[in-house]
């Protein structure tokens, strides 16, 4: 179909280059009757006018026939292509094209999916880990001893928050700014 569509815009542009090619050469031509018609003759300059008129006149009509007929005659192939392209067309069920946003979509699921459950993998084979065993016998050494582990945040300031955290346990109402203060 595209290229029944370049193929008319490449006969449509011959078609006007000609056109103005040959407006070109008319131009010329009357450039040269004008120039051959000597000025004080009054009769043959009327008579020069007229047929100038009459072949610019001549030279129009052919050019706007010529353009309805390349215009019909490619409305015409357009309808035949498109009858050829239907006629060719096959219907078949085919699936629902999946858009690129929605293929990353489903592939960022899916590693996300496979990574869960690497992880629980992981979780399963620390229970039995050295790491697991080892976090199993403090637990029972600071239980017996009324001790318990405490997540402090690694913030850079991680010292100052354990012993802050201690302080609160024992009541006192020291901040980390504080303490900073009273270690320097």
């Amino acid at each position: 179909m595209e290229a029944v569509l370049t193929e008319e815009l490449d006969e449509e542009e011959q078609l006007v280059r000609r056109h103005r090619k040959e407006k070109k050469e008319l131009q010329a031509k009357i450039q040269g009757m004008k120039n051959a018609v000597p000025k004080n003759d009054k009769k043959r300059r009327r008579q020069l006018t007229e047929d100038v008129a009459k072949l610019e006149a001549e030279m129009e009509q052919k050019h706007k026939e010529e353009l309805e007929q390349l215009k019909l005659t490619s409305k015409e192939s357009k309808i035949d292509s498109v009858a050829v392209n239907i006629s060719n067309l096959v219907l078949e069920n085919q699936p629902f094209r999946i858009s690129k946003a929605q293929e990353r979509w489903d592939k960022k699921a899916a590693l996300e999916k496979e990574r869960e459950e690497r992880i629980a993998e992981a979780e399963i084979e620390n229970l039995t880990g050295a790491r697991h065993v080892e976090s199993e016998k403090l637990a029972q050494i600071l239980a017996a001893r009324h001790l318990e582990i405490k997540q402090i945040p690694s913030d850079g300031h991680c010292m100052y928050r354990a012993i802050e955290d201690q302080l609160k346990e024992q009541d006192c109402s020291l901040d980390c700014g504080c303490l900073k203060m009273s270690d320097c």
